[in-house]
């Protein structure tokens, strides 16, 4: 079938294949690397496209490791191609492992958000490849929140890691096409050489899209987003990661499932929170968390009968996943007595101040995310 939305992998099977021709080509890409439901490489190795390597992000190649497991170099199996880790004793393309390669192309789903690793793996493949002067060709796919929504503290210096690599905003309303652009255009790369890049764009694709406007079939970018809606609600819920609290890790909805087992709520307090939440809702959950190989391995609360809420959305354009994600945040964290945080909550929410709405000293919609030098500096890198 297909879609209103054309994805940059696409466009480039259509309009450039030829453009590869007598190339080496090195494939950053996972399993959602897909056009007409066939994965880039297999159509690629179809159409006779030289494929000299793969390049395995979070999550693997072919989507075969959950969440923080490390990936190792191997083979692919149905190819027999080598396939480099970029998640394990490496996060960056050394030159041995671009040897010999001409072209890399970057095809991922990314979620929106900035603790979304995949942008972090493009920017230091960018960074490689510039230095060994292979360009980097960006086959670029929607952002599934839509280019307009933007929000979230951008994150500070201090807390510079690999889910927060860029000054940006934890919901950045950008593809990666554009951040790419964005991150070579600011000077937001180490590299030695001016990195050679190129955006295939999309056809079809409006900023006001959210995914399920643009047709295109759900392919989950990680094993605990498996639908929309998780991925949609994850933007906010994801704090819950820095946190005691289960996130859901462990059940059939990681992120919308939310507690510990000493989360203590009532009525009243269930029916505050779907007063307060806008385009969503939430009920009472009782869960266990267990182990899912390849999904949820060691998960917090492991076998543990934990209390908490279940969230649903019921209108994507009025639901607003991370101030909404900041009142759930702070509700559970005061109704669970021994919950504490961990620094890694800094990482993810970019900012201190999260600790403020925590505790309830900062509503969370009085939080000042001050955006506008970030909208005003990404305006130029805007392709769609």
């Amino acid at each position: 079938m297909t879609s209103g939305v054309k994805t940059g992998g696409e466009q480039l099977i259509s309009n450039h294949l030829s453009e590869l021709e007598g190339k080496s080509v090195g494939l950053v890409m996972n399993p959602t690397a897909v056009v007409n439901g066939v994965h880039m490489l297999d159509t690629l190795m179809a159409l006779d496209v030289e494929i000299g390597a793969l390049f395995a992000p979070e999550h693997g190649f072919r989507g075969e490791a959950g969440a923080g497991e490390k990936i190792e170099d191997g083979i692919d199996q149905q190819t027999g191609l080598p396939v480099y880790s970029l998640y394990g004793s490496s996060r960056k393309p050394t030159a041995e492992m671009l040897d010999g390669i001409d072209v890399l192309l970057f095809d991922m789903q990314d979620v929106g958000a900035r603790f979304y690793t995949y942008h972090a793996t493009m920017g230091l493949v960018i960074e490689a490849a510039a230095d060994a002067g292979i360009p980097v060709w960006i086959l670029d796919r929607p952002n599934p929140l839509g280019g307009e929504y933007v929000s979230g503290w951008i994150r500070e210096d201090e807390f510079t890691s690999f889910v927060g690599p860029y000054p940006i905003p934890v919901a950045h309303g950008m593809t990666l096409g554009e951040l790419a652009g964005m991150m070579a255009g600011e000077g937001w790369l180490e590299t030695e050489s001016v990195p050679e890049l190129r955006v295939i764009e999309m056809d079809g694709w409006n900023r006001s899209m959210l995914w399920p406007e643009t047709e295109l079939p759900w392919i989950a970018p990680s094993p605990n987003l498996p639908t929309f809606e998780h991925a949609y609600v994850y933007l906010g819920t994801c704090l819950i990661e820095g946190t005691s609290l289960s996130e859901g890790r462990g059940t059939n909805d990681p992120f919308l499932t939310l507690g510990s087992p000493n989360t203590i709520l009532s009525d009243d307090e269930i029916n505050r929170l779907n007063n307060r939440i806008s385009g969503g809702s939430v009920v009472f959950a009782e869960f266990t968390p267990q182990e899912i190989p390849g999904v949820a391995l060691n998960p917090k609360h492991e076998g543990e009968l934990s209390y908490g809420i279940r969230i649903s959305v019921d209108d994507y354009d009025m639901y607003q996943p991370f101030e909404n994600g900041l009142i759930i945040l702070s509700m559970l964290m005061q109704n669970t007595p021994d919950a504490t945080t961990r620094d890694f909550l800094y990482k993810l929410a970019g900012k201190e101040e999260v600790d403020r709405v925590i505790s309830g000293e900062l509503q969370p919609d009085e939080a000042n995310f001050d955006l506008s030098p970030f909208l005003a500096e990404r305006e130029k890198y805007l392709l769609y």
